[in-house]
Protein backbone atom coordinates (compact mmCIF):
# COMPACT_ATOMS: atom_id res chain seq x y z
CA UNK A 1 0.00 0.00 0.00
CA UNK A 2 1.45 3.39 -0.68
CA UNK A 3 1.24 6.07 2.06
CA UNK A 4 1.20 9.60 0.42
CA UNK A 5 1.57 12.16 3.26
CA UNK A 6 0.07 15.46 1.84
CA UNK A 7 -0.19 17.15 -1.83
CA UNK A 8 3.41 18.02 -2.21
CA UNK A 9 4.32 14.33 -1.44
CA UNK A 10 2.19 13.50 -4.85
CA UNK A 11 3.95 11.39 -7.42
CA UNK A 12 2.32 12.29 -11.36
CA UNK A 13 1.78 8.16 -11.40
CA UNK A 14 -0.63 9.22 -8.57
CA UNK A 15 -2.89 10.61 -11.03
CA UNK A 16 -6.22 8.70 -11.91
CA UNK A 17 -7.93 6.88 -9.13
CA UNK A 18 -11.14 6.47 -7.12
CA UNK A 19 -11.73 7.50 -3.73
CA UNK A 20 -13.47 7.99 -0.40
CA UNK A 21 -13.09 10.82 2.45
CA UNK A 22 -13.63 9.96 6.02
CA UNK A 23 -12.21 9.51 9.40
CA UNK A 24 -11.88 6.02 9.41
CA UNK A 25 -11.79 5.61 12.90
CA UNK A 26 -11.35 1.82 13.93
CA UNK A 27 -11.94 0.57 10.25
CA UNK A 28 -15.17 -1.47 11.11
CA UNK A 29 -17.58 -3.55 9.18
CA UNK A 30 -19.07 -0.26 7.54
CA UNK A 31 -15.93 1.36 6.29
CA UNK A 32 -14.78 -2.44 4.82
CA UNK A 33 -18.26 -2.23 2.81
CA UNK A 34 -17.08 1.15 1.90
CA UNK A 35 -13.91 0.08 0.87
CA UNK A 36 -15.01 -3.30 -1.06
CA UNK A 37 -17.53 -1.05 -3.00
CA UNK A 38 -14.76 1.26 -3.94
CA UNK A 39 -12.51 -1.16 -5.32
CA UNK A 40 -15.17 -3.09 -7.14
CA UNK A 41 -15.29 0.79 -9.10
CA UNK A 42 -11.82 0.55 -9.21
CA UNK A 43 -11.77 -2.82 -11.45
CA UNK A 44 -14.44 -1.50 -13.28
CA UNK A 45 -12.57 1.06 -14.50
CA UNK A 46 -8.53 -0.08 -14.11
CA UNK A 47 -8.34 2.29 -11.52
CA UNK A 48 -6.29 2.20 -7.84
CA UNK A 49 -8.56 2.84 -4.59
CA UNK A 50 -7.57 5.59 -2.58
CA UNK A 51 -8.71 6.29 1.04
CA UNK A 52 -8.08 9.98 1.85
CA UNK A 53 -8.09 10.69 5.82
CA UNK A 54 -6.90 13.15 8.07
CA UNK A 55 -4.36 13.38 11.00
CA UNK A 56 -5.44 14.84 13.51
CA UNK A 57 -8.92 14.04 12.95
CA UNK A 58 -10.89 17.84 12.27
CA UNK A 59 -13.10 17.68 15.25
CA UNK A 60 -9.36 16.83 17.37
CA UNK A 61 -8.14 19.98 15.58
CA UNK A 62 -11.22 22.41 16.07
CA UNK A 63 -12.39 21.26 19.72
CA UNK A 64 -9.81 18.57 21.03
CA UNK A 65 -11.64 18.62 24.77
CA UNK A 66 -15.08 17.47 22.87
CA UNK A 67 -13.09 15.06 20.79
CA UNK A 68 -13.97 11.00 21.13
CA UNK A 69 -11.57 8.55 22.32
CA UNK A 70 -9.57 7.12 19.53
CA UNK A 71 -10.15 4.01 18.14
CA UNK A 72 -7.36 3.39 16.19
CA UNK A 73 -4.25 5.43 16.49
CA UNK A 74 -3.30 6.32 13.08
CA UNK A 75 -0.12 3.51 12.90
CA UNK A 76 -3.08 1.11 13.54
CA UNK A 77 -5.63 2.38 11.35
CA UNK A 78 -3.38 2.45 8.30
CA UNK A 79 -2.51 -1.30 9.30
CA UNK A 80 -6.66 -1.77 8.96
CA UNK A 81 -7.06 0.01 6.18
CA UNK A 82 -3.98 -2.01 4.17
CA UNK A 83 -5.02 -5.35 4.96
CA UNK A 84 -8.51 -4.73 3.25
CA UNK A 85 -6.68 -4.14 -0.27
CA UNK A 86 -6.36 -0.66 -0.38
CA UNK A 87 -3.89 0.37 -2.88
CA UNK A 88 -3.26 3.89 -1.54
CA UNK A 89 -4.06 6.02 1.16
CA UNK A 90 -3.41 9.79 1.59
CA UNK A 91 -2.94 11.71 4.60
CA UNK A 92 -3.91 15.33 4.45
CA UNK A 93 -2.38 17.42 7.77
CA UNK A 94 -5.24 18.67 9.47
CA UNK A 95 -4.51 22.56 10.52
CA UNK A 96 -4.83 25.95 10.22
CA UNK A 97 -4.36 25.84 6.37
CA UNK A 98 -6.30 23.32 5.46
CA UNK A 99 -9.49 24.59 7.92
CA UNK A 100 -8.82 27.61 5.99
CA UNK A 101 -9.46 25.88 2.86
CA UNK A 102 -12.76 26.85 0.40
CA UNK A 103 -14.57 23.90 -0.06
CA UNK A 104 -14.50 24.13 -3.91
CA UNK A 105 -10.93 25.05 -3.88
CA UNK A 106 -10.39 21.62 -1.78
CA UNK A 107 -11.91 19.34 -4.57
CA UNK A 108 -10.05 21.69 -7.07
CA UNK A 109 -6.73 21.32 -5.54
CA UNK A 110 -7.27 17.88 -4.13
CA UNK A 111 -9.85 15.71 -6.25
CA UNK A 112 -9.23 17.19 -9.69
CA UNK A 113 -5.47 18.61 -10.09
CA UNK A 114 -3.84 16.61 -7.48
CA UNK A 115 -5.31 13.19 -7.30
CA UNK A 116 -7.45 12.71 -10.48
CA UNK A 117 -10.44 11.02 -9.04
CA UNK A 118 -12.22 10.00 -11.52
CA UNK A 119 -15.11 7.97 -8.90
CA UNK A 120 -16.05 9.20 -5.81
CA UNK A 121 -17.42 7.63 -2.30
CA UNK A 122 -18.93 9.86 0.66
CA UNK A 123 -21.14 9.77 3.08
CA UNK A 124 -24.65 11.76 2.52
CA UNK A 125 -23.49 13.86 5.49
CA UNK A 126 -19.76 14.62 4.54
CA UNK A 127 -18.77 18.27 5.23
CA UNK A 128 -15.83 19.86 4.54
CA UNK A 129 -14.38 23.24 3.50
CA UNK A 130 -13.75 26.33 5.60
CA UNK A 131 -17.28 26.65 7.42
CA UNK A 132 -18.50 23.23 6.69
CA UNK A 133 -19.58 24.94 3.61
CA UNK A 134 -18.97 21.91 0.98
CA UNK A 135 -21.18 18.98 1.10
CA UNK A 136 -22.71 15.94 -1.24
CA UNK A 137 -24.73 18.70 -3.11
CA UNK A 138 -21.35 21.00 -4.14
CA UNK A 139 -19.07 17.87 -5.05
CA UNK A 140 -21.81 16.59 -7.02
CA UNK A 141 -22.55 19.73 -9.00
CA UNK A 142 -18.61 19.99 -9.04
CA UNK A 143 -18.50 16.49 -10.80
CA UNK A 144 -21.41 17.53 -13.08
CA UNK A 145 -19.18 20.22 -14.10
CA UNK A 146 -15.91 18.27 -14.69
CA UNK A 147 -17.06 14.45 -15.74
CA UNK A 148 -14.93 12.05 -16.01
CA UNK A 149 -13.99 12.27 -19.55
CA UNK A 150 -12.70 15.90 -19.80
CA UNK A 151 -10.76 15.16 -16.19
CA UNK A 152 -13.24 15.15 -13.35
CA UNK A 153 -14.93 12.45 -11.61
CA UNK A 154 -18.83 10.94 -10.66
CA UNK A 155 -19.63 11.15 -7.32
CA UNK A 156 -22.36 8.33 -5.20
CA UNK A 157 -24.02 8.77 -2.17
CA UNK A 158 -22.94 6.56 0.36
CA UNK A 159 -25.91 5.89 2.80
CA UNK A 160 -25.69 4.52 6.32
CA UNK A 161 -24.56 0.88 6.41
CA UNK A 162 -26.05 -1.70 8.62
CA UNK A 163 -25.34 -5.08 9.91
CA UNK A 164 -28.28 -6.66 9.49
CA UNK A 165 -30.75 -4.37 10.99
CA UNK A 166 -28.04 -2.56 13.43
CA UNK A 167 -26.44 0.56 11.70
CA UNK A 168 -22.86 0.46 12.48
CA UNK A 169 -20.63 3.49 13.27
CA UNK A 170 -17.33 3.97 15.34
CA UNK A 171 -19.85 5.84 18.04
CA UNK A 172 -21.65 3.00 18.84
CA UNK A 173 -18.11 0.95 19.32
CA UNK A 174 -17.15 3.43 21.34
CA UNK A 175 -20.09 2.67 23.41
CA UNK A 176 -19.89 -0.68 23.61
CA UNK A 177 -16.12 -0.64 24.79
CA UNK A 178 -16.63 2.05 27.50
CA UNK A 179 -19.43 -0.52 28.83
CA UNK A 180 -16.82 -3.32 28.84
CA UNK A 181 -19.04 -5.12 26.05
CA UNK A 182 -16.04 -6.67 24.21
CA UNK A 183 -18.52 -9.02 22.02
CA UNK A 184 -20.77 -6.21 20.91
CA UNK A 185 -17.44 -4.34 20.09
CA UNK A 186 -16.34 -6.98 17.99
CA UNK A 187 -19.47 -8.02 16.61
CA UNK A 188 -19.41 -4.14 14.87
CA UNK A 189 -15.74 -4.18 14.07
CA UNK A 190 -15.60 -7.60 12.67
CA UNK A 191 -12.67 -8.62 14.51
CA UNK A 192 -11.60 -8.57 18.79
CA UNK A 193 -10.70 -4.93 19.41
CA UNK A 194 -7.23 -4.71 19.67
CA UNK A 195 -4.52 -2.34 21.16
CA UNK A 196 -0.66 -1.65 19.82
CA UNK A 197 2.64 -0.21 21.00
CA UNK A 198 6.32 -0.42 21.74
CA UNK A 199 7.29 -1.93 25.19
CA UNK A 200 9.30 1.01 26.70
CA UNK A 201 10.81 1.21 29.76
CA UNK A 202 8.64 2.31 33.32
CA UNK A 203 9.41 2.57 36.60
CA UNK A 204 9.04 -1.15 37.50
CA UNK A 205 6.70 -1.15 40.42
CA UNK A 206 5.19 -4.33 39.03
CA UNK A 207 8.52 -6.13 39.28
CA UNK A 208 8.73 -5.25 42.91
CA UNK A 209 5.37 -6.76 44.04
CA UNK A 210 6.05 -9.84 41.97
CA UNK A 211 3.98 -8.79 38.83
CA UNK A 212 6.73 -7.38 36.21
CA UNK A 213 4.61 -5.68 32.98
CA UNK A 214 5.24 -4.35 29.78
CA UNK A 215 4.59 -0.43 29.67
CA UNK A 216 3.04 0.81 25.98
CA UNK A 217 2.24 4.22 25.52
CA UNK A 218 -1.37 4.87 24.32
CA UNK A 219 -0.58 7.38 21.47
CA UNK A 220 -4.04 8.65 22.30
CA UNK A 221 -5.55 11.89 24.43
CA UNK A 222 -8.37 9.54 25.80
CA UNK A 223 -8.62 5.95 25.90
CA UNK A 224 -11.48 4.30 24.38
CA UNK A 225 -11.28 1.73 27.24
CA UNK A 226 -10.14 1.65 30.95
CA UNK A 227 -9.83 -1.07 33.13
CA UNK A 228 -8.48 -4.26 33.89
CA UNK A 229 -9.00 -7.06 31.12
CA UNK A 230 -7.73 -10.56 30.35
CA UNK A 231 -5.83 -10.36 27.06
CA UNK A 232 -4.02 -12.43 24.36
CA UNK A 233 -0.61 -10.72 23.11
CA UNK A 234 0.83 -11.30 19.80
CA UNK A 235 4.14 -10.06 18.69
CA UNK A 236 6.90 -12.36 20.78
CA UNK A 237 5.83 -15.61 19.03
CA UNK A 238 3.98 -17.61 16.53
CA UNK A 239 1.33 -18.13 19.15
CA UNK A 240 -0.80 -15.69 20.87
CA UNK A 241 0.44 -15.14 25.07
CA UNK A 242 -2.03 -14.68 27.68
CA UNK A 243 -2.03 -12.23 30.21
CA UNK A 244 -4.08 -9.57 32.33
CA UNK A 245 -3.98 -5.77 31.58
CA UNK A 246 -4.33 -2.56 33.06
CA UNK A 247 -5.55 -0.23 30.96
CA UNK A 248 -5.78 3.54 32.76
CA UNK A 249 -3.93 6.28 34.65
CA UNK A 250 -2.86 4.14 37.56
CA UNK A 251 -4.46 6.32 40.17
CA UNK A 252 -2.50 4.30 42.94
CA UNK A 253 0.66 5.84 41.87
CA UNK A 254 -0.81 9.14 41.15
CA UNK A 255 -0.41 8.63 36.89
CA UNK A 256 -2.18 11.23 34.64
CA UNK A 257 -1.08 9.67 31.17
CA UNK A 258 -2.98 6.91 29.72
CA UNK A 259 -1.05 3.82 29.36
CA UNK A 260 -1.27 0.44 28.58
CA UNK A 261 0.68 -2.00 31.45
CA UNK A 262 0.37 -6.00 30.22
CA UNK A 263 1.34 -8.93 32.56
CA UNK A 264 2.23 -12.06 30.83
CA UNK A 265 1.58 -15.08 32.59
CA UNK A 266 4.56 -17.54 33.14
CA UNK A 267 6.78 -15.56 31.08
CA UNK A 268 10.29 -13.87 32.02
CA UNK A 269 12.31 -12.73 28.71
CA UNK A 270 13.37 -8.69 28.29
CA UNK A 271 10.93 -7.58 25.97
CA UNK A 272 11.88 -3.85 25.51
CA UNK A 273 11.49 -2.15 22.03
CA UNK A 274 9.06 -4.83 21.04
CA UNK A 275 6.08 -4.13 19.17
CA UNK A 276 2.97 -5.76 20.38
CA UNK A 277 -0.44 -5.99 19.57
CA UNK A 278 -2.97 -6.95 22.82
CA UNK A 279 -6.09 -8.46 21.99
CA UNK A 280 -8.59 -7.56 24.97
CA UNK A 281 -10.79 -10.64 25.25
CA UNK A 282 -12.67 -10.09 29.03
CA UNK A 283 -13.26 -6.61 31.28
CA UNK A 284 -12.75 -7.84 34.68
CA UNK A 285 -13.07 -4.67 36.19
CA UNK A 286 -12.92 -0.63 36.46
CA UNK A 287 -9.49 0.92 36.93
CA UNK A 288 -9.81 1.79 40.89
CA UNK A 289 -7.43 3.51 43.36
CA UNK A 290 -6.12 1.17 46.56
CA UNK A 291 -4.54 2.29 49.59
CA UNK A 292 -1.71 0.57 49.94
CA UNK A 293 0.59 -0.95 47.35
CA UNK A 294 -0.14 -4.70 49.22
CA UNK A 295 -3.87 -3.95 48.64
CA UNK A 296 -3.58 -3.52 44.97
CA UNK A 297 -1.17 -6.89 44.97
CA UNK A 298 -3.73 -8.43 46.25
CA UNK A 299 -6.18 -7.26 43.56
CA UNK A 300 -3.84 -8.43 40.75
CA UNK A 301 -3.53 -11.70 42.41
CA UNK A 302 -7.12 -12.34 42.13
CA UNK A 303 -7.41 -10.45 38.60
CA UNK A 304 -4.30 -13.03 37.30
CA UNK A 305 -6.28 -16.29 38.61
CA UNK A 306 -9.47 -14.99 36.85
CA UNK A 307 -7.98 -14.13 33.58
CA UNK A 308 -6.16 -17.41 33.65
CA UNK A 309 -9.22 -19.24 34.05
CA UNK A 310 -11.00 -17.77 31.09
CA UNK A 311 -8.47 -17.66 28.56
CA UNK A 312 -7.80 -21.56 29.49
CA UNK A 313 -11.52 -21.85 28.92
CA UNK A 314 -11.81 -20.17 26.08
CA UNK A 315 -8.23 -21.84 24.49
CA UNK A 316 -9.89 -25.37 25.54
CA UNK A 317 -13.33 -24.29 23.36
CA UNK A 318 -11.60 -22.63 20.45
CA UNK A 319 -9.85 -26.34 20.62
CA UNK A 320 -12.82 -28.24 20.62
CA UNK A 321 -14.52 -26.36 17.89
CA UNK A 322 -11.10 -27.03 15.40
CA UNK A 323 -11.89 -30.75 16.04
CA UNK A 324 -15.76 -30.76 15.35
Amino acid sequence: MRLIRGLHNLRPTDRGCVATIGNFDGVHLGHRTVFQRLQVHGRALGLPATVITFEPQPLEFFAPEAAPARLTRLREKLSAIGDCGIERVMILEFGPKLARMAADEFVRRLLIDGLGVRFLLVGDDFRFGHGRAGDYALLSAMGEANPPEHGGFRVENLHTITHGDERISSTRIREALSRGDLEQAQHLLGRPYRLTGRVAHGAKRGRGIGFPTANLALHRRISPVRGVYAVLVRGLGPLPLPGVANVGTRPTVGGKDYRLEVHLFDFDRDIYGHHLEVELRLKLRDEQRFESFDALKRQIQVDARIARDYLSEEAAADLSACHQ
